[in-house]
C-alpha cells in the first residue's frame, strides 16, 4: 500500500535511468557473445533506439558484418530470458539475495528502452528478424512498465506458429501464450506434440533420478507450452 502510494505521488520514481547512462556505465567488454565480446553492442543498441527513425531503419538493414540485426536480437532475447524474474529468483535462492551482478542489473533496468526498439521490429518484412524480435520481446514484456503491451504480442505469436518451424522459437511462443492464459491446445503441430512427449520423458527420467515423483503418478509441471 505504501509503496503504491509513493509511486502515485511521484510518477517519475519508477522511471528507468536514461539509456545513454546505462549504455555507458555497463562493462560490455566483459560480456560474451557468439562472435567474441560485447564491445560492439552499445553502438548497435544506440542506433536501434535512436530517436531518428532513419537511423533506426538504417541500423536494422545495415548487416554487412556482425553482429547482424538477428544476432543482436538473439543475444537480447537470451539475455532477457536469463534476466527475467524467474531466473533471478532461482539465482537468489541459490546464491542469496543481492547476488545479481551489476551488468545484469543494468540490463534489467534498461528493459523498457530495449523493448521499445525490439517491438518496433515485430512487423519487419524479413521473417527471421520479426520472429527473433518476438522471442526477445516475450521476456522483456514482464517489466512492470511494459505489461500494458502484452496484449499486442499474441497476434504476432499466432503468425509465427503459422509460418515458422524453428523449434526454439515455437517453444518460447507456446510457453508464453500458455503463461498468459491462452488455450494452446489447437496451436501445436505434429512436431510440437513430439517435442512435448520428449520433454515429458526427460522430466520423468529426471524426476525418477531425483525422487520427485508427483503424487498422482504424473510429474509436477506440464510441458513448456
Amino acid at each position: 500500500m505504501t509503496h503504491r502510494s509513493n509511486q502515485a505521488a511521484d510518477p517519475h520514481a519508477a522511471e528507468p535511468p536514461h539509456h545513454e547512462t546505462l549504455l555507458a556505465s555497463t562493462d560490455w567488454a566483459s560480456l560474451a557473445t557468439p562472435y567474441g565480446t560485447g564491445e560492439s553492442l552499445p553502438a548497435a543498441l544506440a542506433r536501434l533506439i535512436d530517436p531518428d527513425p532513419r537511423v533506426r531503419e538504417a541500423a536494422v538493414h545495415d548487416a554487412p558484418g556482425r553482429p547482424t540485426p538477428v544476432s543482436i536480437l538473439d543475444w537480447l532475447g537470451e539475455t532477457a530470458h536469463d534476466a527475467d524474474d524467474t531466473c533471478v529468483a532461482v539465482d537468489e535462492r541459490t546464491y542469496g539475495e543481492g547476488s545479481l551482478d551489476g551488468e545484469m542489473r543494468a540490463f534489467r533496468e534498461l528493459r523498457p528502452v530495449i523493448s521499445s526498439a525490439v517491438r518496433a521490429l515485430l512487423g519487419h518484412d524479413h521473417p527471421e528478424v520479426r520472429n527473433t524480435a518476438l522471442v526477445a520481446a516475450i521476456p522483456l514484456i514482464e517489466h512492470p512498465a511494459l505489461t500494458v503491451h502484452q496484449s499486442d504480442l499474441p497476434a504476432h505469436a499466432h503468425r509465427l506458429l503459422a509460418t515458422s518451424t524453428d523449434r526454439y522459437h515455437r517453444d518460447r511462443v507456446l510457453d508464453a501464450l500458455k503463461a498468459w492464459g491462452h488455450d494452446t491446445t489447437d496451436l501445436g503441430d505434429e512436431a510440437d506434440i513430439a517435442a512435448r512427449e520428449r520433454y515429458a520423458l526427460l522430466r520423468a527420467a529426471r524426476g525418477s533420478r531425483n525422487g520427485e515423483w508427483a503424487g498422482d503418478g504424473g510429474y509436477g509441471e506440464g510441458p513448456p507450452f
